[in-house]
């Protein structure tokens, strides 16, 4: 058969997340919710994924590129929402209806829920659970032969008689269809409830009594439909997805030592034999490597950590650190820092757009930024490179092997030679040649009895 088509409604407004962001645009996990819906539909082999939008276009440009948008241009419930898709559905092959914001739903289970579909003879199949408190949940009515009939909303009272509402098996709002069979049904549907609304479940049916089969897919772990309607079910989801997030990066070797402290975003990779210290904040694309330790109370975003680095309380964003690093304690690096092998950025110290050769140090309260730093070489406590003059910013380029002296200020934009020295205190504006000491500052005098003048 064909890859399945998967839709993914997410068309609702959300107003209970009283945020002027669309609910399935929220962060989970460093993704936006609707994103995890999408990953885990291309993850099962989907064919082609359906974004079901609203009529204003919340989610213009928000979603990967490969998947197709359509529009509900009134919001008339979730079988009106499949309807509006129906341009993007392939008669011949399986579609699977999912929701945006149940974004717990993994690739494994969309996949069984194909496979179950496609190996029975069932024109619809439903995800369904059994719950202790089924409380809002449309409720799975079964016929004699054990085969679903319908869906009994619960949304108002009345819906539902006490019968009915005594059952603890409950739609997950996920679905299998064979295709053709979904677009007839489709187009029969009518609104004969209370809220006047198209409900997907409705076409179960309508199919039964065409005399085809319609069918139950158990899901066992209740997590996977877990929906979001406000902050509350984001925090509660959020934190179901990154124990998942933790859980799979350390059975592929990483030490998360505190996990309850840690957080860890779903774009991050990490080495085996990696240790994450307590309170410590890996997000965006960051890639980590092997053997390193990093915290405790660090926080790495969209960084390049190479091999057995080293990175104690320290800030990293947009960083690159090459094999045998160490960041810190207390170390900040801005974007464009690029560390070579084996180099040091130690205690207070700050670097921005600048490249640190392989083996060279610096170790502490320091400032480089827009700089060139060449192999070996030792910049001194205090090392400033004055980088911007009020309106311009500038380089400063300082070769191999070369010792600043303690407190010195580099005007960019100024070179220093491979194997210079400069003097304490001092501030170099030009040029150091190779192999030279550069000294720049006041020559010392000393007045004799200056205190006893200074008395009263």
């Amino acid at each position: 058969m064909p890859a399945p088509t998967v839709v993914i409604l997410a068309a609702g407004e959300g107003t209970r997340m009283r945020s002027t962001t669309p609910k399935v645009l929220h962060p989970l996990c460093g993704r936006p919710m609707i994103q995890w819906s999408i990953v885990a539909a291309q993850g099962a082999g989907a064919g082609r994924v359906v974004v079901v939008d609203g009529p204003r276009g919340a989610l213009n440009g928000a979603l990967p590129d490969g998947v197709a948008t359509a529009i509900q241009h009134e919001p008339r419930g979730t079988g009106d929402a499949v309807r509006a898709a129906a341009p993007e559905i392939d008669p011949d092959a399986s579609v699977i209806v999912i929701n945006g914001d149940v974004p717990l739903i993994t690739s494994e289970a969309i996949a069984a829920l194909a496979r179950a579909h496609e190996g029975s003879a069932a024109v619809a199949t439903m995800a369904t659970m059994e719950l202790d408190d089924p409380s809002g949940y449309g409720r799975v009515v079964r016929g004699a032969d054990g085969r679903v009939e319908r869906v009994v909303e619960t949304k108002t009272p009345g819906d539902a008689t006490p019968e009915e509402l005594a059952i603890r098996e409950v739609n997950t709002g996920v679905f299998a269809f064979d295709g053709g069979a979904l677009l007839d049904a489709l187009g029969r549907l009518r609104p004969d409830n209370v809220q006047g609304e198209l409900y997907l479940p409705d076409v179960l049916p309508l199919l039964r009594a065409d005399g085809l089969s319609v069918q139950a897919h158990l899901v066992t772990d209740p997590s996977i439909t877990l929906g979001v309607n406000d902050r509350v079910d984001l925090a509660r989801v959020s934190a179901l997805a990154q124990q998942r997030i933790h859980e799979a990066h350390q059975r592929a070797g990483v030490t998360i030592v505190d996990p309850a402290s840690t957080l860890i975003e779903a774009g991050v990779t990490i080495g085996p034999d990696t240790v994450i210290e307590p309170s410590s904040f890996l997000r965006g694309e960051t890639n980590i490597g092997r053997d390193c330790v990093i915290g405790p109370l660090t926080s790495v975003i969209d960084s390049e950590v190479g091999d057995r680095v080293a990175m104690p309380h320290s800030y990293v964003q947009g960083a690159r650190l090459a094999a045998g690093a160490t960041v810190g304690p207390f170390a900040y690096l801005r974007p464009g820092a690029d560390l070579a092998e084996d180099a040091k950025a130690g205690t207070f110290v700050e670097i921005k757009n600048s490249s640190i050769g392989r083996g060279s140090k610096v170790p502490h309260l320091s400032y480089i930024g827009d700089a060139e730093v060449g192999e070996q070489t030792n910049l001194g406590a205090s090392t400033i490179t004055a980088n911007y003059d009020g309106v311009n910013k500038h380089r400063t380029t300082i070769g191999a092997r070369v010792h600043t002296s303690v407190d010195t200020t580099l005007v960019a934009p100024v070179t220093v030679g491979d194997d210079a020295f400069t003097g304490a205190g001092s501030v170099i504006t030009d040029d150091v040649p190779a192999k030279a000491l550069g000294i720049a500052r006041a020559r010392q005098s000393n007045i004799e009895g200056y205190a006893d003048r200074k008395r009263p």
